[in-house]
């Protein structure tokens, strides 16, 4: 059993916040970020104090980017070598691995996922200079000599191929369901890669076509939930026999949680956002549902029933949130007071996340499995009826 990390980042402060005379009230103390109430009505009718102004929250990390001069300035990379590392180590190992970003629309997930989409591209997984050291690239292709990269998006609950062959050019794609391997998108185009470079180039690639738009919140609103996701093919010898681990790496860029009145959308903007808003809502729901189960067990019948079907997004994500996953949640938020109640529900969605225990397995072949068990099982047992040879 594995239990979700969650890492939550606080971007700088927009010019739009600072152009609103917006105040900082988010503060990161370790791995504790705290958000302080500023209202002035924070009273009860009696003139006491009316609940806590100020609410902290403890995380795996707590990531404070808001000032670069500042000497707890976290800074990408740092990011990238304390996420980055673990997600390759683990497809490194035949698990399957998640990294999905959740937060208010324009708090900085894109950024935070794949840097600067010029400089930096698929930076969550490493950079060719090899500065994540527990696994370069020259390893894992040495031991993985294939790599196979999808790349989707979900735009109002529909799934279009970012990376499209001629076949699934402008075609809505359909959602199916392996008994075994669980979820996947039917005919999406797959893609054989030999470097990271190339992960790099295909994500640019998709990028380019995703859907986004100006909002009033952010000029380059992110307008679909969007999933690369890279398979790893390791082949080898264990206990003299031929055997082959394929993993899956999912990172999934989510489109932010946004109000109207904030973003000023209407038309074609506002059906966009009421889509992305209902799948961000059935996700919370799955979080609470497996949180619940995670921690009190699921007493009744009915608190077993985890909703993962009520949105496309979480059909997908099924394994990765309640299954054969090692997951981390990247939540990133805003400082300014402007923002205080997106910001506090997405700690609360974060902190909630904590409590899911995943059940993460090698995916290996199960024959080769078995028989490595059984050998270990019969050298055990020679080895006690040689200490008990002796004895006697």
């Amino acid at each position: 059993m594995a239990s979700v990390r969650v890492a939550v980042r606080v971007r700088p402060l927009s010019q739009r916040e600072k152009d609103l005379s917006a105040k900082v009230i988010i503060q990161v103390d370790g791995h504790k970020t705290s958000v302080l109430n500023m209202k002035d009505n924070f009273h009860c009718m009696s003139g006491e104090s009316c609940g806590e102004s100020v609410k902290s929250f403890p995380y795996d990390f707590s990531y404070d980017s808001m000032d670069s001069t500042s000497p707890s300035f976290v800074t990408q990379e740092k990011i990238f070598t304390d996420l980055g590392t673990d997600v390759l180590q683990a497809a490194f190992e035949g698990y399957n691995a998640c990294v999905f970003a959740y937060g208010q629309t324009g708090s900085g997930k894109s950024y935070t996922m794949m840097g600067n989409p010029v400089d930096d591209p698929i930076k969550i997984l490493g950079r060719r200079t090899g500065r994540l050291q527990c696994v370069n690239e020259a390893s894992i292709l040495a031991a993985c000599p294939f790599l196979w990269a999808f790349y989707f998006e979900i735009y109002n609950e529909r799934v279009r191929d970012l990376l499209p062959s001629t076949e699934t050019q402008g075609c809505e794609l359909r959602v199916r369901e392996h008994p075994k391997d669980g979820p996947y998108v039917e005919a999406l185009s797959r893609h054989h890669v030999q470097s990271y470079t190339e992960v790099g180039q295909l994500m640019q690639e998709g990028n380019r076509r995703r859907a986004t738009a100006s909002t009033g919140m952010n000029h380059v609103s992110s307008r679909s939930h969007a999933i690369f996701t890279i398979h790893f093919i390791k082949a080898m010898f264990d206990a003299d026999l031929p055997s082959e681990t394929v993993s899956k790496v999912h990172l999934v860029d989510l489109a932010g949680s946004e109000r109207a009145n904030a973003t000023q959308a209407t038309g074609i903007r506002l059906k966009e956002g009421a889509n992305i808003n209902k799948s961000l809502v059935t996700l919370g729901i799955v979080i609470s549902a497996l949180a619940d189960l995670s921690v009190g067990g699921g007493l009744k019948k009915k608190q077993n029933f985890v909703p993962y079907r009520d949105s496309v997004l979480t059909w997908l994500l099924k394994d990765s949130l309640g299954g054969n996953s090692k997951t981390i949640m990247i939540a990133t938020i805003s400082p300014a007071d402007v923002n205080y109640s997106e910001t506090l529900n997405t700690l609360r969605y974060a902190s909630r996340a904590k409590n899911i225990l995943n059940k993460p397995t090698v995916n290996e072949d199960s024959s080769v499995k078995i028989i490595r068990e059984l050998r270990a099982e019969i050298a055990r047992l020679k080895a006690l009826l040689s200490a008990g040879n002796q004895v006697s």
